[in-house]
């Protein structure tokens, strides 16, 4: 499904294909096997979508707030707020640099392979740069690291951070950590393909490490709707307000999208197309998700895919790309 605007005004919103419409993977031909057509679930401008990464620009505006309020350095080191983190605190990795992927740590852990959560919590403490610090390095282990920063400081878990602080105060009603029963479904996760053995899921987080640590987590697990997503983008837009609600204020938004961005990647052409170039901000997300943010605009595009259903592929960034085109030529015209 797509969503796009222009400052107040949703230009577009529109949904096709299927939110459900397999039932499984069959390896042996490489295809799926499909529902029956009255079992089928048509996708729909309602239904809610496995986010994926889009889930840390959450996380990194929940962080931004504590910027606001004073209660989080952006240039501390981790291990002054989460000392049992040894190998962050020997490295002296920062919030910045857990923001803007320069810590230096690897992609990501088998967190999904550990035993409990107590060897997850382990392996994350043990957890040294793989590269020099200050190096570019894209990392799910650095919004899983922001996270425990964040629960350590305000004293709450990361669904109740970002459920009172943004998505309530915000009006987002359909946005939240799973489960979420209505969610369009995603992949037949078996290995080798995959990294666990879970069948096919339907609202339930798709990243397994994410799955692992519960369904909640810095970098995966939030669900939602291309509305939501678009009261979210209308609100960045308008550097931090939304009606009569304020969850950042203008230089704090500012802060967040200026080079090298804090949590947004910036004016990236492989997936924005046409809207890079001039400071436009966004993310994706593996399970086939999309958000941009146009400020030099005032516009966003939303998309929300289901990509990974019945089986992850490749990612084909081209109609992400030429969804950004097209907008831009729009707005070049209007």
């Amino acid at each position: 499904m797509v969503i796009a605007g222009r400052g107040p005004v949703v230009a577009v919103e529109e949904a096709a294909g299927w939110a459900v419409r397999y039932a499984a993977y069959d390896e042996e031909t490489d295809t799926g096997v499909e529902l029956p057509p009255g079992s089928r679930v048509p996708m729909t401008v309602h239904t809610p979508c496995d986010l994926a990464s889009l889930t840390k620009l959450f996380t990194a505006v929940a962080a931004v707030q504590q910027l606001e309020r004073g209660t989080l350095g952006i240039d501390a080191r981790v291990g002054a707020y989460l000392p049992e983190f040894r190998a962050a605190a020997a490295y002296d990795i920062t919030v910045r640099q857990l923001l803007t992927h320069t810590s230096g740590l690897r992609p990501e852990l088998p967190l999904y392979d550990c035993p409990d959560d107590a060897a997850r919590l382990a392996l994350l403490r043990a957890e040294a740069p793989s590269s020099e610090p200050g190096e570019y390095l894209y990392s799910d282990l650095n919004l899983l690291l922001l996270q425990y920063v964040l629960e350590r400081v305000t004293g709450r878990t990361l669904d109740v951070i970002v459920r009172d602080c943004i998505t309530r105060p915000l009006g987002m009603t359909a946005t939240g950590f799973g489960p979420c029963p209505g969610a369009a479904a995603t992949e037949d996760q078996r290995r080798p393909w995959a990294k666990a053995d879970r069948g096919m899921l339907r609202g339930v987080v798709h990243d397994e490490n994410a799955w692992a640590l519960g369904g909640v987590a810095g970098h995966a697990g939030l669900f939602s709707t291309a509305h939501d997503l678009a009261i979210f983008c209308r609100t960045l837009l308008a550097g931090g307000s939304y009606g009569p609600a304020r969850i950042l204020g203008p230089d704090f938004v500012e802060l967040m999208l200026t080079p090298p961005g804090l949590g947004f990647a910036l004016d990236q052409p492989w997936f924005m197309g046409a809207l890079a170039g001039r400071g436009a901000a966004g993310h994706t997300g593996f399970t086939g998700t999309s958000l941009v943010l146009d400020p030099a605009t005032d516009t966003f595009l939303v998309l929300l895919a289901n990509t990974v259903h019945p089986r992850r592929r490749p990612a084909d960034n081209a109609p992400r790309a030429a969804a950004g085109t097209r907008l831009r030529r729009a707005v070049r015209g209007a």
